[in-house]
């Protein structure tokens, strides 16, 4: 028996002799911090800087002689990008890359629910690593400054504390299935035009307070594993490459240990890239060999440059090193991670979470004499008008363009749940974009028409005379000038003479009801024409299904605007003040042409934040959103009248279902400085607590505070204070419709 044992022991010598001798990076129980350290003294000066910049459009280089994989990132937030061709934008052609689309991220904000943000997340993250992607290039939380930016769609609203808590889950959600996420666009980019060389001046206390909130949330909060830098400049250098952004605030203020990826096309510099923060640089000149006869990504900044400076001795490796190891942190947390779910694509259960976000994101607007939801045992007839009926929503708007496995429309999902109770019959109304393609991918819709504007309001409004209700589905769609990245809103107003057509409607029948497919705000000159509005947003998959059940009264909407609808463009600060988009300056150099000075005069009053201090009245005020049920609010109470500095305050008040719909209420608390030695808002969201009741049901909501509600940034002190003094906690279900109020001291 021992000389068996003695036997195996020699046998098993070789084997536990390789064992010892795998590289610590391989080993996936060790301490990542270990991986890197081993990985990086592994690698040669040559292998180091090709992992800094792409290979591809959406790749990096890995280190094959040491088993280091490749990254590989895909565009979101709202779903997976369909594969493209190495070195261009258009379709590889796969036939196996077809995703599910998710709501738009300002449909998700409006839910207002934390638990469909890790929900999304985690569902879209499910996708990715089907797909072996390693960064998602989402989410996006840059501030809804103006109604005109061409990307709201992509972003959370206009409020810090509402943007930062939904950011948070959305990036565990997807970090759960080994996919980085990439949190973007960082910082201050807050329109399409001019993106490039918009050069933005703000004070530091609208910085802190406005504009970085929610991503110190996704890095300190969320633990976010990737940041992309933005295209416009701050002070002077742009966001790519930003000493103040990435290594001032991110890296030493925050203590980011992830990955700065830059945007396609946003790195300028190889020294500021070099020293700035920068670690891997994407979208350089990406179309073949477009400098001498080497590949074009040799080219890059961070490639041969900044090889042949620490060559020649101009440049010391300490960076690189810095660089490198970031990037390995992220490899070890994703490809080479141990335990990585397989993920999964298309699936029957990622359309379901598709059609839920999509359901409870949607807001009721105005229903005056409650002529929604519509009963179809009382209906016979419902005539269905306006393109946005029948136009694919998930192809265009830029690099958030998908390819979908499917696209059900609003025409087509009322059809669906209608089935034989009623007739749906549909009129065009009017002809916007009839475009039907990006990049390669076709929606496969004809929508040419060549009737006339006269022609096509005749055709709507004899249909409509005798309808039980009319719906008109209008807005914006996802083409240049609308809500699509690269370009602003011309204009707050609807496009294709959509007014015209709704105040015709509005005269013929009674029952009109306007859904807004958007990720913007649009003007309503005719407000008080039409019974009801709805806000559709841009939905995804599931759209048409989303908004059936809405309308037709099988979900009762519970979606909060999470941004101002201002009645005309004077009525939002960055207008009034006049220097939007910018003023053109000097030239910065010869490289980055003309740079567009911008100050944010506004400062730190955006948004509802404005509209307060100014006294004007919107069209919807942030935070609105109605019901098909109604809640009643009792009188808040507070666990104590005073606070220190160490200590928290509770706020609780009885919200109790008066209707006859199960339904969900949100309630927001906001924070109102009674005396400050600085000018601060009226009042600022700072909990909310989202509370479903059955008919008849009452509960109790608690909503908690700590010191830092009641801070505002000390520019001269560079911290945030907490004055002692009175404040007020307000207590509503909206900015504008407080229910209760409730005056506290900090001592």
């Amino acid at each position: 028996m021992k000389f068996k044992a003695m036997l195996l022991g020699l046998a098993l010598m070789p084997v536990l002799s390789v064992l010892a001798q795998v590289p610590v990076y391989l080993n996936a129980d060790k301490p990542i911090e270990e991986r890197v350290k081993d990985a990086l003294s592994r690698m040669t000066l040559e292998e180091k800087v090709k992992m800094l910049h792409a290979q591809s459009k959406f790749s990096s280089a890995g280190v094959a002689r040491l088993g280091i994989p490749e990254i590989w990132a895909t565009d979101g937030p709202h779903g997976i990008r369909p594969e493209v061709l190495w070195d261009e934008w258009n379709q590889a052609g796969w036939t196996n890359d077809s995703c599910i689309a998710y709501p738009a991220l300002t449909c998700l904000a409006a839910t207002w629910n934390p638990e469909m943000s890790h929900l999304y997340g985690k569902s879209v993250g499910e996708e990715a690593r089907y797909r072996k992607k390693d960064i998602l290039l989402g989410p996006g939380v840059n501030i809804y400054r103006t109604p005109l930016n061409g990307r709201n769609f992509e972003y959370m609203g206009e409020d810090p504390y509402l943007s930062a808590t939904m950011v948070v889950p959305y990036i565990k959600g997807v970090q759960e299935n080994g996919v980085a996420a990439c949190v973007k666009h960082y910082a201050l980019n807050n329109q399409e035009t001019n993106r490039h060389t918009t050069n933005v001046y703000l004070s530091d206390r609208s910085l802190y307070e406005i504009y970085l909130p929610a991503f110190q949330a996704a890095v300190q909060e969320g633990g976010a594993w990737a940041i992309m830098g933005s295209y416009n400049l701050y002070q002077g250098e742009h966001a790519c490459h930003n000493k103040r952004l990435l290594k001032d605030i991110l890296r030493d203020e925050w203590n980011f240990d992830g990955v700065v990826v830059s945007d396609w096309g946003g790195v300028h510099s190889t020294e500021q890239a070099v020293y700035n923060g920068l670690d891997l640089e994407f979208g350089t000149w990406t179309d073949g060999l477009s400098n001498g006869t080497r590949n074009a990504y040799d080219n890059y900044f961070l490639a041969f440059p900044y090889l042949k400076l620490i060559k020649e001795g101009k440049i010391e490796t300490k960076e690189l090193d810095e660089k490198v190891s970031n990037i390995l942190r992220l490899i070890f947390r994703t490809s080479m991670a141990s335990h990585k779910p397989f993920g999964s694509l298309g699936s029957p259960d990622h359309g379901k979470v598709s059609r839920k976000i999509a359901e409870e994101g949607i807001v009721l607007l105005q229903n005056n004499n409650n002529i929604l939801p519509i009963d179809l045992n009382k209906t016979k007839k419902i005539a269905v008008v306006g393109e946005n009926a029948i136009k694919m929503m998930t192809v265009g708007g830029g690099s958030s363009s998908l390819k979908v496995k499917y696209e059900i429309s609003p025409l087509d999902g009322l059809r669906n749940r209608v089935g034989d109770k009623a007739e749906v019959v549909y009129a065009r109304g009017y002809v916007g974009d009839s475009s039907s393609e990006l990049n390669g991918v076709t929606t496969g819709q004809n929508l040419k028409d060549d009737r006339s504007e006269d022609e096509l309001l005749a055709e709507a409004l004899q249909m409509a005379e005798n309808a039980d209700y009319v719906i008109f589905f209008g807005g914006l769609n996802k083409s240049e000038g609308q809500d699509c990245e690269g370009s602003d809103r011309i204009s707050l107003g609807l496009p294709y003479a959509q007014d015209r057509v709704i105040r015709e409607l509005a005269q013929i029948n009674k029952n009109l009801i306007f859904v807004n497919i958007s990720g913007n705000a649009v003007a309503m000159p005719w407000v008080n024409e039409v019974p009801a509005i709805v806000q559709g947003w841009f939905l995804g998959s599931e759209a048409g299904t989303a908004l059936a059940s809405v309308l037709i009264g099988d979900i009762n909407p519970s979606g909060k605007l999470p941004f101002t609808f201002p009645v005309k463009l004077d009525d939002v600060g960055a207008h009034k003040l006049g220097e939007y988009p910018g003023n053109k300056k000097e030239l910065v150099t010869k490289h980055q042409g003309d740079t567009i000075n911008e100050t944010y005069h506004e400062g730190i009053f955006v948004g509802y934040r404005w509209a307060d201090k100014e006294k004007i009245k919107p069209l919807f005020p942030f935070g609105h959103g109605l019901s098909y049920t109604t809640f009643t609010y009792s009188k808040p109470a507070a666990d104590k009248k005073t606070m220190t500095a160490d200590d928290t305050i509770s706020f609780t008040v009885n919200i109790k279902n008066t209707g006859t719909y199960e339904g969900q209420e949100i309630v927001q608390l906001y924070i109102s400085d009674k005396k400050s030695s600085l000018p601060r808002p009226l009042k600022e969201l700072k909990a909310f607590q989202k509370v479903k009741l059955a008919p008849g049901e009452e509960k109790s909501v608690t909503l908690t505070i700590d010191k830092k509600a009641l801070s505002f940034f000390d520019d001269a002190r560079h911290e945030w204070v907490a004055e002692p003094g009175k404040f007020e906690a307000m207590i509503g279900s909206s900015s504008r419709n407080i229910k209760g109020t409730i005056v506290f001291e900090l001592k």
